[in-house]
């Protein structure tokens, strides 16, 4: 099974090439939706991001908000480092166990793992492609601005908190360019899972273990 790496900055379009390739037939692991659950009320997580954070973190019903966790760790790079510390481990081992099941099962050639910080993890050279989802920080900026309802300045800080898009290019086996129309990177994800499924056709399929045969029969 091919392992792929989907990754780009904060509103490029990560979601939209991750649902093209789920519906051509890849397995996509959505990295934030995992860490998501690793965060529920009385997970390890939870309890250490309570504990760093205090209550001011969570809803009414205890469970972490995500909004104000987000604002607390974009605006201080230390508290940022504590949770990627703390979740990017917890990811990755989910992620392994999970590829490790679908390969005794043989259910899909392509498993993508759709994660904003897979480089700066130092995760890449896991995976046997890397394909990056990029586009203009101007472009960036306004996206984040109308999705999360903040200023231009806000959202140039959280894109600023991320490695820039010219450095994540520079480990791309793939790129996409998602700053066009929404058609135009449908199409761009369409060549990248054709050239995925070539890879995973030409991929070095795992030796199996010889097996010792022991014969016992009467002298």
């Amino acid at each position: 099974m091919l392992r792929a790496a989907l990754t780009g900055g904060i509103a490029c379009g990560k979601s939209v090439v991750a649902g093209v390739l789920r519906e051509k037939g890849c397995f996509v692991h959505s990295a934030d939706a995992a860490a998501h659950e690793l965060m529920s009320p009385g997970r390890p997580a939870w309890k250490k991001i309570v504990a760093r954070f205090g209550k001011e973190v969570l809803r009414p019903d205890g469970a972490i908000d995500r909004g104000r966790l987000g604002r607390a760790a974009f605006s201080d790079p230390e508290a940022r480092g504590f949770l990627n510390k703390l979740l990017h481990p917890l990811v990755l081992a989910e992620e392994k166990r999970l590829i490790a099941r679908l390969e005794r099962e043989g259910r899909t050639a392509i498993f993508i793992s759709e994660a904003a910080l897979t480089i700066e993890a130092g995760y890449s050279r896991y995976y046997d492609r890397i394909i990056v989802v990029h586009c203009p920080e101007g472009v960036q900026a306004q996206r984040v601005m109308e999705r999360d309802g903040i200023t231009e300045e806000e959202a140039r800080k959280r894109i600023g908190a991320q490695m820039t898009g010219e450095e994540k290019l520079r480990h791309a086996d793939y790129v996409i360019e998602a700053s066009g129309s929404f058609m135009e990177t449908i199409e761009q994800t369409e060549r990248v899972y054709a050239a995925l499924l070539q890879d995973a056709e030409l991929k070095p399929k795992p030796k199996r273990k010889k097996r010792t045969v022991l014969f016992f029969c009467d002298m």
